[in-house]
């Protein structure tokens, strides 16, 4: 089968090992378009982005964006969903700007989100939530949550190991547990295994240490059940901590030894570590959001939690998401398809140019990010926006495309 996708002769692919980004002026990057509102939002951010660049650095730096088919358009265009060319791309070129596919609930297709995470060894979900001057917030004070979610991201139950309750292996697993390990268990029973394993915990764990230092964070927070869940997310606490003990020991200090020899006071230049069961935890955030930096959670306690902080700033969808490992990374807008509005420029492309922005800093072209990020602050003081937020200011709507356009001109005023 002959290539779909052209790869421009004058980029260079991004090199990262361990951890490590090295960036050319000229970076190939993939690009894929997503379902339902994808193609409308991705192309926005796409120009956005460029346009940061090319304020931030003139001539000398320059995205190569090479498009690649994941989603419906894949399936018009290979007859698969996850075509083999997409997926070698992927594995070559290792950093990949995602608009949202679809993932059906109960059955059908497996989700090509995980499946590209798991080809990249994205490990780690990064999620930034700051509120934003303008949004309606359900809080008094939503200035006051600035928060950075780290959600373990290729373990947990996410792993999909499960099986229906009428199946054979359900059965021959309830037989085993009855007969081997002398647990009861109701014949009705759905079975999902729970793997939180040492590895991953404490690489997702240095994964947000460093973080943390190098963003200058004030605390790490440790999400877990680990009263109920013992050696699985109790286990993610402990090896948390040893991580962090062991490892960062000359940047950290616990709560305990807050408490205990400092008067209750974090020393100067140092990062609380602390834990909070995952209960309190969504307490904790809505009660007392500054009291939180970085929170550090197992793969499912970091999707409820990453959501639920994102509904503390009043909108969910201006929200981006990144999803990184040692050697690859992939970044999207944390909200979904939104079919009913595709095609018809009324999304909110903000969770994807957020999306861009993220990936810009972890290329390190920081002075781009910033011009992003004050643009998008700046629409929203000028009450210049989509309609999930227009309805609420009482103003004129700004389409998909004219948001994206009010972006560029206020990226452009900036000095």
């Amino acid at each position: 089968m002959s290539s779909r996708v052209k790869i421009p002769e004058d980029g260079e692919p991004i090199v990262i090992q361990g951890g490590v980004w090295r960036v050319p002026n000229k970076p190939i990057i993939l690009y894929i378009e997503g379902d339902g509102i994808g193609p409308e939002i991705t192309n926005v951010a796409i120009k956005v982005i460029n346009k940061a660049v090319e304020k931030a650095y003139g001539s000398s730096r320059e995205i190569k964006w090479v498009k690649v088919y994941a989603g419906a358009e894949a399936e018009k265009v290979y007859g698969n969903r996850f075509p083999e060319e997409t997926i070698n791309l992927i594995t070559k070129y290792r950093v990949v700007l995602k608009g949202p596919l679809e993932t059906p609930i109960g059955g059908g297709w497996r989700s090509i989100n995980v499946a590209i995470r798991m080809l990249l060894d994205a490990y780690a979900n990064v999620r930034p939530v700051k509120y934003m001057p303008g949004l309606e917030s359900p809080l008094k004070h939503p200035e006051r949550v600035d928060l950075v979610i780290i959600r373990e991201n290729t373990d947990d139950l996410y792993r999909g190991i499960e099986w229906s309750w009428d199946s054979p292996e359900a059965a021959k697993l309830r037989k085993f547990l009855r007969e081997e390990l002398k647990v009861d268990i109701e014949d009705d029973t759905g079975i999902g295994i729970k793997p939180i394993s040492k590895y991953k915990t404490q690489r997702v764990a240095r994964f947000a240490f460093k973080f943390a230092i190098e963003n200058k964070r004030r605390s790490v927070t440790i999400m877990h059940k680990g009263n109920i869940m013992k050696y699985t997310e109790g286990a993610f606490r402990e090896w948390a901590y040893e991580v962090a003990l062991k490892e960062f020991r000359e940047y950290v200090v616990t709560e305990e030894e807050v408490n205990t020899i400092y008067g209750g006071k974090v020393p100067p230049g140092k990062i609380l570590v602390n834990d909070r069961i995952a209960d309190n935890m969504f307490q904790q955030i809505i009660t007392r959001p500054e009291n939180y930096d970085v929170i550090l959670a197992p793969n499912l306690n970091g999707d409820y939690i990453s959501d639920a902080a994102g509904a503390l700033i009043g909108d969910i969808g201006v929200l981006g998401g990144a999803n990184v490992g040692d050697t690859g990374a992939m970044f999207e807008p944390v909200h979904g398809t939104a079919p009913k509005y595709a095609g018809k420029n009324v999304a909110n492309p903000t969770g994807m140019i957020r999306a861009g922005e993220l990936m810009l800093r972890f290329m390190g072209w920081r002075e781009a990010a910033d011009l992003i990020d004050k643009a998008i602050i700046e629409a929203i003081k000028q009450k210049k926006v989509t309609q999930d937020l227009a309805r609420y200011m009482g103003v004129q709507p700004l389409g998909t495309k004219e948001f994206g356009d009010a972006l560029i001109e206020i990226i452009d005023q900036l000095k």
